[in-house]
């Protein structure tokens, strides 16, 4: 096996509002989506997380689980929105989203980060982890639909990952 790439909890955000890497803690349902993972996961050998408390968090509660140390890689954070960060999805300038869409590569309306620049930063952390072990990374759907686009996934882009939710990597 290789790496397993899992979705943090549901975050204490209100649904549709446009969230990278605000750093928004876990839901109050946290422990009981927190023991469905941890029940759910296959064995590891080490684990890593995004150093954003919603992934953090849960990170520490596997770790702790299966007496393993968590190690934080900033890599595994989330896109960056910019200005875009903590609006509502309906309340995003129309522009700036048909700007995203027409340009998804490379566009930045939002002054963060674009996908070119995300996926330049997370490319060679999937690469090192190549051959690694088992190692899970405490991530979010950002990163998952990056890794399979890096593993040629047709449609990684538009993919839906459920909270706590996990993809294996080869």
């Amino acid at each position: 096996m290789g790496v397993i790439l899992l979705r943090h909890t549901r975050p204490d955000v209100a649904e549709g509002t446009c969230y990278g890497r605000t750093d928004y803690p876990p839901a109050e349902s946290f422990s009981e989506e927190a023991a469905e993972v941890l029940a759910a996961l296959p064995p590891v050998h080490r684990v890593l997380s995004s150093p954003l408390l919603r992934c953090t968090r849960l990170a520490d509660h596997i770790g702790a689980a299966r007496g393993l140390p968590v190690e934080i890689d900033p890599r595994l954070i989330e896109i960056d929105f910019g200005a875009w960060e903590g609006t509502p999805w309906a309340e995003v300038p129309r522009d700036g989203l048909d700007h995203w869409a027409a340009h998804f590569y490379d566009s930045r309306p939002h002054g963060g980060e674009s996908v070119g620049m995300f996926y330049a930063r997370v490319v060679p952390f999937l690469d090192e982890m190549h051959g690694a072990g088992t190692v899970l990374a405490v991530t979010h759907a950002g990163l998952m639909r990056a890794a399979l686009h890096h593993a040629g996934r047709e449609g990684a882009w538009q993919m839906k990952f459920p909270y706590g939710s996990f993809i294996e990597l080869p």
